[in-house]
């Protein structure tokens, strides 16, 4: 077999064991973590006398959690193997969102939503690090986008689902917004035991390749990775100090917080733009923007790979996201308003596939345990400050208006943050 004919065959078996997989345990990732959007929405807030900054807190203490634990998980799967790391925090993470559903006050939903983050801490940037160790830098833009729709699809279809479960799931005396936790965390747990017996750590022990293939997997990736180590030679410590990867952290930042700012609280957005929509028109009309960032960001994932450019391709997203967000602060009516929140979402998904596949080709393959760890941890602080600022902003003022321009500001930042990158010598740009 040449050599050609070898790379397309081993790479569409290993993206076909392989995407679905992660694309399912990401998309239950998302699943678990806005299912407290719906249940404030289908009582919760009611019952447990939630304000909107109080709200806002809920959401935003699971990344805490998250960040606290990311680095010290990515580690532990990089010693332990992904088979068995992934499966163990799938596991916990849906135990974790099971007994949520007993919560009896806004304490018992803050301590649970930190452990949720404690538990879920690493899966993301162990998916991301789990695809270097299969994919070359020139497929990874298009396999994290792939990946990466799982969040835009879960909120669109979890939003009608979720709230047909809290209006008119009742077993047992429980109300709908409980059983939406129990039931949200299932899939968790089964996907976590399935995935001892699925996943495989590296090519070397995968036995549904042909040894053939193994070897010529093997040496792709060492290849790519020495050639890294050659040109950049950035060790674990090094990464610490690198202007780079803290470039790369702060811009993760600032769009993490217009990114779950707008992921908790657009059903709240939706409601509010009229008197007379229900929570299942609410769940129905959520669905529009989140499928088109689900398209967005596949596209934009493969044109990068084809025109093996990152930097203009990442900038773009958040910049359309703040293009959204402010023709939505102006918008004159109803179908405006929700075209804008289409537009926002499309930004905001593009954004992934490119940024990341940048960062990975940007870092050393012996820096990256820690340095996508570091990006997405200091991003994650994101998910913590937008959701709690929107809900500080709305009780402040009575409405949701300042906290969609401060989201936009961020996204400008973010824009503004990726173009002033210079390019480096082992970069993609």
């Amino acid at each position: 077999m040449d050599n050609t004919r070898m790379e397309q065959t081993t790479i569409k078996k290993v993206s076909i064991r392989l995407i679905p997989y992660l694309f399912i345990g990401y998309m239950i990732a998302f699943l678990d973590r806005v299912s407290i959007t719906y249940s404030s929405m289908g009582g919760m807030d009611k019952a447990l006398n939630i304000s909107a900054s109080m709200f806002g807190f809920i959401s935003g203490i699971f990344f805490l959690g998250y960040i606290l634990f990311e680095i010290p998980s990515n580690l532990l799967l990089k010693r332990f193997g992904a088979r068995k790391w992934i499966g163990r925090i799938l596991l916990t993470w849906g135990i974790v969102t099971m007994i949520t559903a007993w919560a009896d006050s806004v304490t018992h939903l803050y301590m649970l939503r930190f452990l949720l983050g404690i538990a879920e801490a690493g899966f993301f940037p162990g998916i991301i690090l789990y695809i270097t160790f299969w994919f070359r830098s020139k497929e990874r833009a298009k396999v994290v986008a792939l990946i990466m729709t799982a969040p835009p699809l879960a909120n669109a279809f979890g939003a009608p689902i979720s709230i047909w479960i809290v209006e008119n799931i009742h077993w047992a005396g429980l109300p709908g917004w409980r059983w939406l936790f129990i039931l949200a965390g299932i899939p968790a747990i089964v996907l976590g035991i399935l995935t001892f017996f699925y996943l495989t750590d590296t090519p070397e022990k995968a036995k549904w390749l042909t040894h053939e293939q193994k070897e010529w997997l093997t040496h792709a990736i060492r290849q790519e990775e020495n050639n890294k180590a050659n040109e950049k030679g950035l060790s674990i410590k090094a990464v610490f100090s690198d202007r780079v990867v803290w470039r790369f952290a702060l811009t993760n930042l600032t769009f993490v917080v217009g990114l779950y700012g707008i992921s908790f609280w657009m059903p709240r957005i939706i409601k509010s733009l009229s008197d007379m929509f229900t929570n299942s028109q609410v769940g129905v009309i959520t669905m529009l923007p989140y499928l088109c960032g689900a398209i967005a960001m596949v596209w934009m994932g493969i044109h990068s790979d084809r025109t093996e450019e990152r930097k203009y391709h990442a900038a773009f997203g958040p910049m359309l996201g703040a293009i959204g967000l402010i023709g939505l602060l102006f918008s004159p009516n109803l179908l405006v308003s929700v075209s804008m929140i289409c537009l926002t979402t499309a930004g905001l998904y593009s954004f992934s596939g490119p940024y990341w596949a940048f960062t990975s080709a940007t870092i050393s393959a012996q820096a990256a345990v820690i340095g996508i760890g570091i990006i997405n941890s200091v991003g994650n602080f994101g998910g913590f400050v937008g959701p709690y600022v929107i809900g500080l902003l709305n009780d402040a003022t009575g409405n949701i208006t300042i906290g969609i321009a401060f989201l936009a500001l961020m996204l400008v930042l973010t824009c503004i943050q990726i173009l002033a990158v210079k390019k480096e010598k082992n970069s993609c740009l």
